[in-house]
Parts: structure tokens; sequence; C-alpha cells
């Protein structure tokens, strides 16, 4: 199966090939509009994760800024198969669910697997 170029710079593909059609490397999704980067909360729906997305948001009234955050469900691609803790590149897509309208492109950073005792 060959590999689609989703034309955004500085993402690269992932090495794994799946046959899934809702991801946008090896199947039939498209990604137009927002790229935003987010860390992955929780990764217990089937091939769905939740991206915390952190930003700054200006204040007029204090001339400042103030921090806010975004949960954001996005589409897990099985060739990609981000986890809990990771720091994602998602990009908007046409709607996949009722809650899902993006798509993991790649992983930035792992997260640290740490085993607890308990």
């Amino acid at each position: 199966m060959s590999v689609r170029n989703i034309g955004i710079p500085g993402i690269e593909p992932p090495k794994k090939t799946c046959s899934d059609p809702k991801c946008p490397w090896h199947g039939h999704v498209k990604v137009r509009g927002v790229i935003l980067t987010g860390t992955v909360v929780s990764a217990k729906m089937k091939n769905t994760v939740v991206v915390r997305h952190d930003y700054l948001y200006f204040v007029k009234k204090y001339k400042r800024y103030e921090k806010r955050h975004k949960k954001i469900h996005a589409h897990n691609p099985p060739c990609i198969g981000a986890r809990e803790g990771d720091i994602v590149v998602i990009g908007e897509t046409r709607p996949l669910a009722k809650t899902v309208h993006f798509v993991v492109l790649g992983i930035v950073g792992k997260a640290t697997r740490v085993k607890r005792r308990g």
C-alpha cells in the first residue's frame, strides 16, 4: 500500500501501514483547515483519542494573556497508535463521527512510560 502526500510540510509519514479508510496517509480522508498540537489525555476509545490543546487568550480589559485549553476528539489510525501522554499533531477533516472532526497526523514527543508501584 502506498503512502499519500497529505500536503503538510514537516510531518513524516508513519513507518507502519494500515487499511483504515479514515487514515490520512493510507485512506481517503483529506486534511484541511486548522493544524494543532496537543497532549493526549485519554486513549480509551477504539481508534479515538482526546487531545488537550493549550493556548493563550488576550484579555483586552487588562491587556494581559490568560491560559485556556480545549479537549478535542481526534481519530487515531492504527498505523500511528498514539497513547496517553504523547504530544501529537492533529489536523482538521470532514466530520468522522458525532464529535470527531480531527485526525492524528503524527507523534511529536513520546510519553515517558513509568511503572507505578502499588
